[in-house]
């Protein structure tokens, strides 16, 4: 038909963590550490639905304008490079770092998309030997 657009690839979307229950779910996930922030993963088990992203800034990283600024930065970050790296199902938490506020929007981009895309290591597993006996 005449002024319709077909799109034959579909857009990845990311859905948004909104509540406190939410967030501190995601506490009990895998945490992945990096210099501008801290990436907390959880898998909800369910695959078929959309991947969730919430953020958070606390107050001892500035006053309200400055954590507005990086929480507007990390979100614009998600947005452009990391969101279609999101796998479905799962909830992530970016906390933010002072860091996040001098570094220059590419090696945001850049380390959140790697953090995003890294997946878990094996564990140890809980059987009570030392490392290196």
């Amino acid at each position: 038909m005449a002024g319709e657009l077909t799109i034959s690839d579909k857009k990845h979307t990311v859905g948004r963590l909104k509540s406190r229950p939410q967030f501190l779910a995601a506490r009990e996930g895998e945490k992945r550490r990096g210099g501008f922030f801290l990436l907390e993963v959880l898998d909800r088990k369910e695959p078929d639905s959309q991947a969730r992203v919430g953020f958070t800034v606390t107050k001892k990283h500035g006053n309200a304008v400055e954590r507005n600024r990086m929480r507007r930065r990390l979100k614009e970050a998600v947005r452009l490079h990391a969101g279609f790296a999101m796998q479905p199902g799962h909830d992530y938490v970016v906390v933010a770092r002072r860091d996040v506020l001098d570094a220059s929007f590419q090696e945001l981009a850049a380390e959140l998309k790697s953090r995003v895309e890294t997946r878990p290591k094996h564990r140890r597993s809980g059987d009570g030997r030392p490392r290196n006996v």
